[in-house]
């Protein structure tokens, strides 16, 4: 029986099954009833066990399922059965318009008062460190190595199975800053070269399966992280090395500070959305204008022998470098498959994730300072 002879009145001599063994005051069978008999009986159709039509709509018409109630002796009211095609009112929608969800508040992305608290504290550690005794800060700045080789490390074995050997990183890494600082630049490529034969012998110790994979993530992370942040400690070496190391500092936090600023309120073009959908072009902007004016500012009063033109050249390369870090370990991230390097500062994530634009700017500054004013 299909669905369109549902309410529909029964054909002459047919009996639904239920009908014969529990309906109760039907009309004889056949074509002899006559209509004011008709009006009070009520068939009672075989119902599918999964009806077109909602159950609603069976409930509302009173027509009985074979595993439901028994047939309710209520009269339909007029009109209810007497025409097979008659659908089911639905229920008028609401004309009262719903309201409009609020548009949602630009976020900054992360806790922006523990970032400014923590970033704080780090800037009073480094500069009371930097000005008051030299040896000092380049403890410092061995610290921060070890402990961001000790994040990348960790990663790398958790989201990808390379086991780079932390130890002999861990010391080399400390060895080249240290070497940087007193045998300069000639100190730290030796300490470089020692810390990747360590790292060959170190990874022999343990079964060859993976052995170039590790060592070669082991070489990398000593270049990496330790041997990139020796260009601080040979920074400090100069009669002006603190007010060297303070403006570099300096910076590519203006740097990191503008490219922020300006790209949350402006940023609509994104800069390398595959790698950093958060970057936009109008936040490199403001790194470059940004880095140019304090450049400018270093150069002029913080550096002996320096004029505000070549603290624009520096501006404009920090930008760039700290821009290019930044979206290198982006890169590293993404490969691994997460958000921070670690979780060490709130509202920063890891040491690495700030240590990401220092890296590859320390150098450049270096470089350039050497370059303009002199080595000594």
């Amino acid at each position: 029986m299909n669905d369109s002879s549902w309410g529909a009145p029964p054909q002459a001599g047919y009996w639904g099954p239920s009908e014969q063994g529990s309906a109760q005051g039907a009309g004889p069978a056949g074509p002899a009833y006559d209509a004011q008999d008709a009006q009070h009986t009520r068939p009672m159709p075989i119902v599918p066990e999964e009806p077109a039509h909602g159950g609603d709509q069976d409930d509302d018409r009173g027509a009985a399922r074979l595993s439901g109630p028994p047939v309710r002796d209520e009269r339909p009211s007029a009109g209810s059965y007497g025409n097979p095609s008659q659908k089911p009112q639905e229920p008028m929608p609401s004309a009262a318009p719903q309201p409009a969800a609020p548009a949602p508040k630009k976020s900054a992305g992360r806790d922006l008062g523990a970032a400014i608290g923590v970033g704080v504290g780090l800037g009073a550690v480094i500069v009371a460190s930097l000005f008051i005794v030299k040896a000092v800060f380049v403890g410092v700045v061995a610290v921060a190595v070890v402990v961001g080789l000790w994040e990348l490390t960790s990663r790398l074995e958790e989201r990808k199975g390379i086991k780079a050997p932390l130890v002999p990183l861990a010391v080399g890494g400390a060895a080249m800053v240290v070497a940087g600082y007193v045998r300069g630049a000639e100190g730290a490529w030796v300490a470089v070269a020692l810390t990747a034969l360590a790292v060959l012998v170190w990874r022999m110790t343990e079964p060859p399966e993976g052995y170039l994979k590790d060592v070669t993530a082991g070489v990398f992370a000593a270049f990496y992280v330790p041997f990139l942040a020796t260009f601080v400690a040979m920074m400090l070496t100069a009669d002006d090395g603190p007010r060297r190391v303070l403006t570099f500092l300096l910076l590519t936090v203006v740097s990191d500070t503008g490219a922020y600023a300006i790209g949350w309120r402006f940023g609509k073009h994104k800069l390398a959305p595959r790698i950093s959908p958060g970057k936009t072009r109008e936040g490199l902007v403001g790194a470059v204008l940004f880095a140019m004016v304090g450049g400018a500012l270093c150069l002029q009063f913080l550096i002996e022998d320096g004029t505000w033109w070549q603290g624009l050249v520096i501006g404009l390369a920090v930008a760039a470098t700290a821009t290019l870090g930044d979206l290198g370990e982006s890169m590293i991230k993404r490969d691994l498959g997460i958000k921070d390097m670690g979780t060490l500062l709130p509202g920063h994530g890891g040491i690495m994730d700030r240590l990401d634009s220092l890296l590859p700017t320390a150098p450049v500054v270096w470089l350039l300072l050497v370059i303009f004013v002199g080595s000594g």
